[in-house]
């Protein structure tokens, strides 16, 4: 991603349907409806994660919230010198947001700062664009994620605190590639059912989990130490940094299908996360 302001500012749900009394003749499968769009919403936790210009005094904002996941709303009249949103709609900052409409891109009526949480500055700034840039790119608008929201917020409040980078990094690509349903359980192999084996070696399918390597794997291997590490959450050891890194990125750039990671590259440039 390019290093203007522009670039890197990257800025529900469940109705039931009545049940049938007459049993059918052979079972249909599953099928995910389409989420119901709430008409009117009000004191929303929210970020915005993107943010760009809508006709000559408006904004388009892409807003992560707690209990709606990624929202489209149009913030009407917003870049006028005079508007209570003008100041407000700001990455990083946590917000109460209001909005009103059925469309992909509904009215954002209002917003205010709630406060709470330092600034992110320098390297931990540009961590908040790749968290940014990740849930834009990976979480479908009007898919709830509610605990990848608390995640979310417990991220930003590590960067602001200086904690390691590439840990906090690393468990949060783990916890988003798991609300998205990649590799959900690494401490079992899933062609065997059996639990991983700290000494063994293995490489993870994206679609599957992870299965023991063999010979040649154009995959990255690691071992079973390092999945069970991160099952844990623990990367204390070096080995488990280093192949955590490169098996997580193997892993989303599978879900991207092919989508850069502008942020990411930026990082890797400025210290090899």
């Amino acid at each position: 991603m390019p290093t203007t302001d522009a670039d890197l500012t990257v800025a529900v749900p469940a109705p039931g349907a009545p049940a049938t009394t007459a049993a059918p003749a052979a079972a249909a499968p599953a099928r995910r409806r389409a989420p119901q769009r709430v008409e009117k919403v009000s004191g929303q936790p929210a970020f915005v994660l993107h943010s760009y210009p809508y006709k000559e005094t408006s904004l388009i904002v892409d807003m992560f919230t707690r209990d709606f996941g990624r929202v489209g709303l149009v913030a009407k009249g917003a870049k006028r010198p005079l508007s209570k949103l003008r100041g407000v709609l700001q990455t990083f900052q946590p917000l109460q947001a209001a909005w009103s409409g059925k469309s992909e891109l509904r009215t954002l009526i209002d917003a205010e700062w709630v406060g709470g949480m330092l600034p992110l500055e320098k390297t931990a700034l540009l961590c908040g664009f790749y968290l940014n840039e990740l849930l834009v790119k990976l979480i479908a608008r009007d898919d709830p994620h509610p605990a990848l929201f608390d995640h979310y917020v417990s991220t930003l409040n590590q960067l602001a605190h200086n904690e390691p980078a590439p840990v906090v990094l690393r468990k949060f690509e783990r916890a988003l590639l798991k609300e998205t349903g990649v590799a959900a359980d690494l401490a079992r192999c899933t062609s065997t059912r059996a639990a991983v084996e700290p000494q063994g070696e293995y490489v993870v399918d994206p679609e599957r989990g992870a299965r023991p390597a063999r010979t040649g794997e154009s995959w990255p291997v690691v071992s079973g130490r390092t999945l069970l590490d991160m099952e844990r959450e623990d990367y204390s050891d070096p080995l488990t940094q280093a192949q955590s890194k490169l098996l997580l990125r193997f892993l989303l750039a599978h879900q991207l299908g092919g989508a850069t990671l502008n942020t990411r590259q930026i990082l890797i440039d400025l210290m090899q996360l």
